[in-house]
């Protein structure tokens, strides 16, 4: 495979994860507001966050 195929699917993982950080937050703020399962919405937040921050540090870089 090409390396323009491995930055392709780095490049998807990446929208992915940035989409799944956006979905949580936006049920983090939901759940403040309305207060829905708001236990539930914290811990997959620190999941998430936590996630993003091992991506960053681990993550290859892009040439």
């Amino acid at each position: 495979m090409s390396n323009g195929h491995y930055q392709f699917i780095i490049e998807r993982k990446m929208n992915m994860l940035w989409t799944l950080i956006g979905i949580l937050i936006i049920l983090w703020i939901l759940g403040f507001s309305f207060d829905i399962a708001g236990g539930l919405v914290h811990l997959l937040l620190v999941i998430a966050l936590i996630v993003l921050i091992f991506q960053m540090i681990t993550g290859r870089k892009r040439s």
